[in-house]
């Protein structure tokens, strides 16, 4: 199984003491490591470096680790800016972006997002997938563009990304609507679920979608975000989890965990829930460190290598 983690890039992780150019420190810290990818959370809610300014900056200081986006909100972007962008990236990494999207969610981090980015709430998912296809129709060459929401009589030279046809595509989500849009349009698949036979069923749905599309169920790369604190026991662990899910979400954890998965407590204690989603198939897990300043999340990297990583130094 990879292991990716994400950036501490919101401002409640690196203030009022840090300095946020710090992440390029840590980001080479985790490729010498050995960790899989970095990733990156996107929002206008939460005050935060922007997620494709982070990648960018990351691009040309990194050489082996994958970079993603997890998950990247097009509604907040101009689409076709965005696949240009998104290219860019690419092309600075050398083909090392995959970029899992989300079109947000009821209640406060969703519709303030559509309202600030002056983007109607409804029909959002039929709007995010349309966008992905636009993306890929320009990566690929296209002159036009017919669509629902956009419609482009005439495109110009967009920027090529590093891979042909561009970079892969993840979906965040796992209502069955999109369970099924993820088998069917989508290159990977990036949840939460809080519990690892929700992932299962979860997952056989997505490769059910893909055999029914005409697609190989095995290319849908099943993926996991999951909340991550390693700590002396799990009362010392539960304690700064939810100072940072009330600092991140407004939420104590207690609510956090009901909607995302979550593994806290000794080394032995987090193992054995990333071992049950691994038996679930999960096979690239981007953990979220729980910590409350910079230097926290460094240690908790360590940490996790030191669990997860054989070798790592």
């Amino acid at each position: 199984m990879d292991i990716g983690v994400f950036l501490p890039t919101g401002q409640a992780q690196w203030a009022p003491a840090g300095d946020p150019r710090e992440l390029i420190g840590f980001a080479r810290r985790a490729e010498e490591l050995g960790f899989a990818s970095l990733f990156v959370n996107d929002s206008l809610l939460t005050p935060r470096i922007e997620p494709l300014t982070m990648l960018a900056a990351l691009a040309p200081v990194t050489e082996r680790i994958g970079l993603g986006t997890g998950a990247l909100l097009p509604v907040l972007r101009r689409p076709v800016q965005a696949a240009q962008t998104l290219a860019s990236v690419d092309l600075l990494s050398g083909g090392r972006l995959t970029v899992a999207v989300g079109a947000g969610f009821p209640g406060r981090f969703g519709r303030p997002l559509h309202e600030l980015s002056q983007v109607p709430w409804e029909r959002r998912f039929a709007r995010l997938d349309e966008t992905v296809a636009l993306w890929r129709a320009l990566w690929s060459g296209a002159t036009e563009f017919r669509g629902e929401f956009h419609d482009f009589a005439e495109l110009p030279p967009a920027t090529a990304p590093f891979r042909p046809g561009g970079p892969p595509l993840w979906l965040g989500g796992a209502t069955p609507a999109a369970l099924a849009r993820t088998g069917r349009d989508y290159d990977g698949w990036l949840p939460y679920p809080p519990d690892p036979r929700a992932y299962a069923t979860g997952l056989g749905a997505v490769r059910e979608a893909a055999r029914e599309a005409g697609r190989d169920p095995g290319a849908v790369t099943p993926a996991l975000f999951v909340n991550v604190r390693i700590d002396r026991d799990a009362a010392a662990a539960r304690e700064v989890m939810d100072a940072y899910a009330l600092a991140n979400y407004g939420l104590p954890l207690a609510e956090v965990e009901r909607i995302q998965a979550v593994a806290l407590g000794t080394p032995e204690e987090v193992a054995a829930v990333l071992g049950r989603y691994a038996a679930a198939g999960a096979r690239h897990v981007v953990a979220r460190l729980g910590a409350m300043d910079l230097a926290g999340q460094a240690e908790q990297l360590e940490r996790l290598a030191a669990l997860t990583l054989p070798g790592s130094r």
